[in-house]
């Protein structure tokens, strides 16, 4: 776990790809995409299986190692509707609804993104409040996509899936995800467990941390791979 003082707030990092604000008793996130891999092996590409299943195992540990009683998602809970005969999303449904009753007690926001416009609201039984960016929270406006807001508060967003390369002592190296952190923009790594990464363009001056397994590690701008 790493920490960051931003706008007069302390964010802690954490390897599960979740920032903990702390001060607000919240757990931030972005980018889940449930019912992507279902997606895509609707069309005949081969993907892992059980995906929704280690997404929801990593939430669990994040809130239990924080103790948080509210979760806000930075957008794209969902990748497509899963709801609808063609989607048939029946196991992601059963899924996240069984996870939902087992953490009753946790308030679930979703800051609507791109996805979730296309996938339509979370089913009933999620229990999830939904908002339109950008949604403030202490010195943060929160969003989905990573556009400066002109209230003055400092912008978290996700969106981008963030990701460095990380070079060890012999030839090889490995991408990562990241937390990256501008002057007035912070964009957080995608959470779900099959969602891809895009290479960070870093300005100076900006803070990137990696998540290299269990640790998150402040990182130099060095590490942006190309693309």
């Amino acid at each position: 776990m790493a920490q960051v003082e931003i706008a007069g707030a302390t964010l802690r990092l954490l390897p599960e790809r979740a920032a903990w604000f702390e001060a607000a008793g919240t757990l931030l996130l972005a980018d889940v995409h449930l019912g992507k891999a279902q997606s895509f092996r609707r069309l005949g590409v081969p993907v892992p299986e059980a995906t929704t299943a280690g997404t929801l195992a990593r939430l669990t540990r994040a809130i239990e190692l924080t103790g948080a009683r509210h979760v806000v998602v930075l957008g794209d809970l969902l990748h497509a509707a899963i709801a609808t005969p063609k989607a048939s999303g029946a196991a992601t449904l059963a899924a996240v609804a069984e996870w939902r009753r087992a953490h009753g007690g946790v308030h679930l926001t979703l800051v609507r993104g791109n996805h979730d416009a296309k996938a339509g609201l979370p089913p009933p039984a999620w229990d999830v409040q939904v908002v339109d960016e950008p949604w403030p929270l202490g010195p943060f406006a929160l969003r989905h996509h990573p556009l400066a807001d002109d209230s003055g508060r400092y912008v978290l967003a996700g969106h981008l899936h963030p990701a460095v390369v990380l070079a060890g002592r012999g030839p090889g190296s490995v991408r990562v995800p990241c937390f990256h952190f501008g002057a007035a923009l912070g964009v957080l790594p995608a959470f779900g467990e099959f969602t891809g990464s895009a290479g960070v363009r870093a300005a100076t001056g900006d803070r990137l941390f990696a998540i290299a397994g269990d640790a998150v590690r402040e990182v130099g701008a060095l590490h942006c791979p190309a693309t």
